[in-house]
This record gives structure tokens, sequence and C-alpha cells, in this order.
């Protein structure tokens, strides 16, 4: 603690034991006595040491993913000229809206195609028109008769063909291909510009769109950790963007298979996200409790553990002037609570806040 500190608790000290006339019996306590002054108890914190099972805690590195049952993948299905690009990057689309249009040649083919449709039905129709004629004045049989129909059902069915694609296709009368949103969500990539060229064999994606009113978050669990993790077990998991928040999720999947490249196994988590705080791509850290076996021993919070000099104290609380510094064995510390070998029994009172104020008076 800085020179500044050591005076002013020094002075706090000092006052508490030597004040005015209400505090008689703080008066007549020794002058080399320590004593907690009212003002550094309102600033501290107490918490009892307790026997817990001890509970091991794994930190692994994650990812936020969209779930990949709401993401779907646009590729397009003709090449040509990109004429229009209707949405950016992170953008929410209603199911339907145009997000972009292509003028292909391939396009002018299946109009073509569709004119030629359209007349071959009409040509089928009359010819069907004239053969009951003929079947009507005994000029034709039924084999005629049959063939008539039969040319017409072919050329419907030709006809629903191409207007199927065109449905598809998104296609109109200019020679345009236009893509739509297959359904709500947000544009997470997007690999388009106005007046790009794709290739009629193009085979990669154009647009990616996602749900993610619910996301995914998968992490990297180490070869050495894999017994410990298990279906069903709770996870904390933290983001950068909200540091103060902790989210929470079960396991719901493990993956059996290890990447051959870092030697770790995925695990994933899915949470619900339904003010889309959560983004795509955000990194995670996942923490990961688990108890390791049935072994029992006296638990504090992690922050009342004060390290210095390669060894391990803690500042036992009796009352006001009596505080005592002691050294203990930690057995394992979580980021919440340091499981304590020896050095403390059960129900001892340790301050858990501010403790180095404290520390740093007493050992001076």
């Amino acid at each position: 603690m800085n020179n500044i500190h050591k005076i002013i608790l020094t002075t706090g000290i000092f006052l508490s034991c030597f004040g005015c006339g209400n505090k008689p019996e703080e008066a007549k306590k020794d002058k080399n006595t320590f004593v907690l002054s009212d003002t550094m108890m309102a600033r501290i914190e107490i918490a009892d040491a307790k026997e817990q099972i001890v509970v091991g805690q794994l930190r692994l590195n994650g990812k936020v993913q969209a779930n990949e049952d709401k993401l779907v993948e646009i590729h397009p299905l003709v090449g040509g000229n990109v004429t229009e690009v209707s949405v950016e990057l992170g953008q929410f689309v209603e199911k339907g809206a145009v997000l972009a249009v292509i003028r292909s040649g391939e396009v002018a083919d299946f109009e073509r195609e569709l004119t030629d449709a359209e007349s071959d039905v009409a040509v089928a129709e009359k010819n069907l028109r004239i053969t009951q004629d003929l079947y009507e004045s005994k000029l034709s049989g039924d084999k005629d008769l049959l063939a008539s129909r039969k040319e017409l059902d072919k050329a419907k069915a030709e006809l629903k063909r191409i207007q199927e694609i065109f449905r598809i296709y998104g296609i109109n009368n200019n020679a345009e291909y236009v893509i739509r949103s297959p359904f709500s969500g947000f544009v997470i990539q997007k690999n388009i510009t106005r007046d790009m060229q794709i290739r009629s064999d193009n085979s990669d994606n154009i647009f990616t769109l996602a749900q993610i009113s619910e996301v995914n978050v998968t992490a990297n669990v180490y070869e050495t950790e894999i017994s410990k993790v298990k279906e069903g077990m709770m996870t904390k998991i933290s983001v950068l963007a909200y540091p103060d928040k902790v989210f929470e999720g079960k396991i719901d999947r493990v993956f059996t298979v290890l990447d051959p490249e870092t030697q770790t196994m995925k695990i994933r988590i899915k949470l619900p996200n339904e003010d889309y705080a959560l983004k795509p791509e955000m990194n995670a850290t996942v923490t990961v409790d688990y108890n390791d076996g049935n072994l029992k021993m006296i638990a504090i919070p992690s922050s009342a553990v004060i390290f210095d000099k390669n060894k391990n104290f803690v500042m036992v609380f009796k009352d006001k002037y009596n505080i005592e510094t002691r050294m203990v064995e930690v057995y394992r510390q979580n980021a919440d609570i340091s499981y304590i070998k020896s050095g403390l029994s059960e129900n001892e009172k340790v301050v858990s806040k501010n403790q180095l104020f404290l520390y740093d008076a007493l050992n001076d």
C-alpha cells in the first residue's frame, strides 16, 4: 500500500482509539492495540468459512455462432451481371425482400423456353378441338382423340415446369434473376457487389441469412479435460462486449470427434438471444463447473485470499479489536471460490473486501 493510504488508515485507527468520550470502551484499550474504525468497518465485507464439496472449474475459449437450424446460404442459380444489391451486411430483412438482381443470358433462354411452351400448349389445345370435332363427325377414332389429349397434357406439363423455374429463380420479363429472402432474418454474410460478374459454374454462396433470436456458443475442450464435461452441465458465458454480464446455459451437445490439428473436442451451448445482444463471431469465455469427486474442504471467496511473498494469506476477523493475518494453503482457486487445504477452520470469518488495507496496516 502506498504511503498516502498508510497515513489515512493510521489516522483512522488513531482517531478510533483516542476519540471523544462517546467511545469509552475504546479509550480504555492499550494505545498499541489495533482497532478497526467504524468507517473501515463499513467498507469491508466479512464471509464465513464453510466446508463444501470441492468444485473444479474449466475456462474454455469459445465463439458465438448462428443456430445452424435457422441459417441458410444463398447460391446464385444462374450466372450474369449483378445490376442491384439491396441489402447490407448485418441488415435485418423480411421474408420475400429483394436481396439482389442479376441480369443473365441464361434467364433469356428460360424466357424463350417459356414462350415456346406457351405456344405448344396453344397448338395442342387447337389440335384437340379439331380432333374432337372429327371424332363427333365419325371421321376419327378413339385412338386419335386419346393421342391429342396426351399431347396437350405433355405441353401443359412442360409449361408448368418452366413456370416453376420462373417462380424458383424469381425471373421477371427483363432477363433478370431476382434473389429474395427465404425468411425473416439478419444478413450475416455478403459476398456480392453491384456490377459483379458471376460465373454460371460459381459454387460460392453470395448471401448467408440467419435468425439469431437463439444462438449457439461452441467451445474447445482439450483432450486432458474431456472426461470433465458432459451434456446437461450448466455453463457461464462472458463476452468482451458485456464485461459485467454473465449468460447461462446448458451444454446441449458434446461432439465426440477431436480436431486433428488442435486436438480439441467441441461442445455446444444454446442460448436465447431475443434482444440480439449476442452477435455471430463474437469471442466468448465459457466457464464449466465440475465436481472433483466427493472431496470436501473449507471454502471462502477467492477475493479474500492475499498472495504475497509467494504465499497465501487471509485476514481472520473476530471483532474490530482482533483481526489476525493467517497463512493458508490453497488447494484450488476458482474465479469465485477458493478451497483451503489448511490454515482455516469451519465457521471462522475472513475479510473478503478491502482486506489489503488491513494486511498492509498489520504487516508493515
